[in-house]
C-alpha cells in the first residue's frame, strides 16, 4: 500500500464512527403463569396438606407468597380483562353478557407496552375476551372471535375454553404427539418460547394461561397415582350446614342451582380427587417451566407471578363454581419470585397468612396486605421500567416484595354483576379485617341485604355480623369505605355494556323501587 492509499484509508476510518456491540438490555424477563379456578387454599405452601404442589411450594419458597389475594370479579372473562390492563371491570366493560375489550384500552395493556418497549412478548392458552375495534356488547357467552393475535410476537393461544386435548387447540397442534393433554403441552410451548429468546439481547415477557383446574374434571391421566385411594377433609362451611346464614340474593345464582356438582360426599370425593389432579398437571409444567430458565441461563434474571382468574367454590356454601365475593370464589392464590432481589429483614419477620396478628415459626416470606388482579398489570410495568398509565387502578406490589407487612390498598372492590340472574348480583369490598357485601335487589318478599365478616376470626364465613352492636362501628366504616367505591364507579364507569346502571342499582341509600327504570 503506496503512503497515499495509506492515508485515504486512514482518513476514512476517522471520519467513520466506531460500531460497538449493544449491550445486552438487563432488563428483567417476566413469565405470568395464570390458571383458571384455582381457589386461594388449593396449594401445599397455602396450608393445605392433602394437595400435591411441590413446584409452587418451591416458587413460594424461593419467591413471596401473597395470602389476601383477590380476583376483583371472579370470573374468567372480566378477571382476565382487568389482570391484563389494572382495571376494575366498570372500567373495562368487559365481562360475559355485557361486551369486550375496545382495541383502545387493549393498547394500554401490560402486554402490549412491553413490546413497544422493547420487549419480545408471547402467549399461549385461554385468552378468555374478545378485543374489538370499539366496546362491544355483542360480545356475549363464547364469543370470543376478536383476539389480539398481531399484538404479540409469538402465539399458541385459543379461543374460548379450549380443548384438554391439546391436538383439538389450532396453535398447539404440534406439541400433541408427545404431550396429548394441553396442561404440558402448555409447558411444552414456554419452553420453546424461552429456548427462542434467551439466546437474544431483548428481554422477554411470556403470558401463559392454563385451562386447568376448570371443568370439565379432564385430568392428566399420566397423573392417575398422585391421588389414588385418598380421602379428603371437608372445610367446616361444606354443604348444606355452610348456606344456612347467606341471604336469599346468593341462593338464586347458578353456584346454588349446580351444588350437587359437589354433593353429596362420594361426589366431592371424586371431584375434589379430580380438581387437585388437574392442578398437579399445572404444578408439573411450572417444573418444566423453571427448569428451563435454569438450563438456558436467564433464571437469575426472569421474574416469575403464578396466580388464577378467580377461586373455586368445591362445596363451600353448599355453592358450585365462582362469581360470588365470599373467600373460596373471590380469593386466589398469588406468588411473586424476583431472584434480583434478596430477601429483607422486614420480610424475614413478615406475619402469618391468616391471621396477621400470628408470627409464624418458618422462613416462607409472606406478603399480608390485601392485593387484587389489578395489582399484576402495574407490577410488571414496573419490573420492566415502565410507568403505569394513568387509567390503571392497581398499584403495584413491588413494595410488597420488600416488606411483606406494607400496604397498597385500604380496600378493594369485589364486582359481581354478571346477570345470569338480577338477583344475585352484589358488590363488596375487603380489608385486612372485614368484609362487607351488599345485595342491592329488593322485592316484596326479599329486601337488601347485608353481610358483614371478620376475616380475621371467621376464615370460613360463617357468621355474619352486620347486626351485631360490638360490630356496628365496623360496619359503619366499611359501609362508608363501600360508598366511596361506588362514586369511583359513578365517576369512572364506561358509558356502555350495562355499567352506568349499577352505580344507581349498587346505591344502598336508594330505595329498590326508586331504581327500577
Amino acid at each position: 500500500m503506496n503512503r497515499r492509499s495509506f492515508l485515504s484509508l486512514a482518513a476514512a476510518t476517522a471520519a467513520s464512527p466506531v460500531r460497538a456491540t449493544p449491550a445486552p438490555d438487563r432488563r428483567p424477563n417476566i413469565v405470568l403463569l395464570l390458571t383458571d379456578d384455582q381457589r386461594y387454599d388449593a396449594m401445599g405452601c397455602m396450608g393445605n396438606s392433602e394437595i400435591e404442589t411441590p413446584n409452587m411450594d418451591r416458587l413460594a419458597r424461593d419467591g413471596v407468597l401473597f395470602g389476601n389475594h383477590y380476583d376483583t370479579t371472579a370470573i374468567c372473562m372480566a378477571s382476565r380483562a382487568c389482570i391484563m390492563t389494572g382495571m376494575y371491570e366498570y372500567k373495562t366493560g368487559c365481562n360475559f353478557e355485557h361486551g369486550s375489550l375496545s382495541a383502545a384500552k387493549f393498547a394500554k395493556s401490560y402486554p402490549v407496552l412491553l413490546r413497544e418497549a422493547g420487549y419480545h412478548t408471547g402467549f399461549a392458552g385461554k385468552f378468555g375476551f374478545a378485543v374489538t375495534p370499539e366496546m362491544s356488547s355483542n360480545a356475549a357467552y363464547g364469543s370470543y372471535d376478536r383476539l389480539p393475535v398481531n399484538q404479540f410476537d409469538w402465539w399458541r393461544g385459543w379461543t374460548g375454553q379450549g380443548s384438554y386435548e391439546t391436538a383439538r387447540n389450532k396453535y398447539m397442534k404440534e406439541y400433541a404427539g408427545e404431550y396429548p393433554h394441553v396442561t404440558r403441552a402448555l409447558g411444552a410451548a414456554a419452553q420453546e418460547f424461552i429456548r427462542e429468546s434467551a439466546g437474544s439481547a431483548q428481554p422477554f415477557c411470556l403470558s401463559i394461561s392454563f385451562k386447568a383446574p376448570h371443568k370439565p374434571p379432564v385430568p392428566d391421566p399420566a397423573f392417575d397415582g398422585v391421588y389414588a385411594g385418598k380421602t379428603f377433609s371437608k372445610p367446616p362451611n361444606w354443604g348444606p350446614m355452610g348456606m344456612a346464614h347467606l341471604p336469599t340474593q346468593a341462593l338464586s345464582g347458578r353456584q346454588f342451582i349446580q351444588r350437587f356438582e359437589w354433593y353429596p360426599e362420594a361426589v366431592y370425593q371424586e371431584r375434589l380427587r379430580k380438581y387437585y389432579q388437574q392442578i398437579y398437571g399445572v404444578d408439573v409444567a411450572l417444573g418444566m417451566i423453571r427448569d428451563e430458565l435454569e438450563r438456558r441461563g436467564v433464571a437469575d434474571n426472569t421474574v416469575v407471578l403464578f396466580t388464577s382468574d378467580n377461586g373455586y367454590f368445591c362445596g363451600s356454601h353448599f355453592f358450585q363454581g365462582k362469581v360470588l365475593p365470599y373467600e373460596e370464589g373471590a380469593r386466589a392464590p398469588l406468588i411473586i419470585h424476583d431472584p434480583r432481589r434478596p430477601p429483607t429483614d422486614k420480610q424475614r419477620v413478615a406475619t402469618g397468612i391468616y391471621d396477621p396478628r400470628r408470627p409464624r415459626a418458618d422462613k416462607q416470606l409472606r406478603a399480608t396486605g390485601i392485593t387484587g388482579n389489578i395489582d399484576l398489570a402495574p407490577t410488571v410495568l414496573e419490573l420492566a421500567g415502565l410507568p403505569a398509565p394513568g387509567n390503571i387502578d392497581g398499584r403495584s406490589l413491588i413494595p410488597l416484595l420488600d416488606d411483606g407487612n406494607a400496604d397498597v390498598h385500604e380496600s378493594l372492590l369485589l364486582t359481581q354483576v354478571w346477570p345470569f340472574s338480577k338477583k344475585c348480583q352484589a358488590l363488596a369490598v375487603v380489608t385486612r379485617k372485614y368484609k362487607y357485601i351488599y345485595w342491592y335487589y329488593g322485592d316484596g318478599l326479599t329486601p337488601p341485604a347485608e353481610e358483614l365478616y371478620d376475616r380475621l376470626e371467621d376464615r370460613y364465613e360463617m357468621h355474619n355480623v352486620a347486626d351485631h352492636p360490638e360490630h356496628r362501628a365496623a360496619l359503619e366504616r366499611m359501609r362508608k369505605i363501600y360508598d366511596r367505591h361506588l362514586r369511583r364507579w359513578k365517576e369512572n364507569a364506561v358509558p356502555g355494556n350495562g355499567y352506568p346502571k349499577y352505580s344507581r342499582l349498587a346505591d344502598r341509600h336508594i330505595s329498590w323501587r326508586e331504581k327500577e327504570f
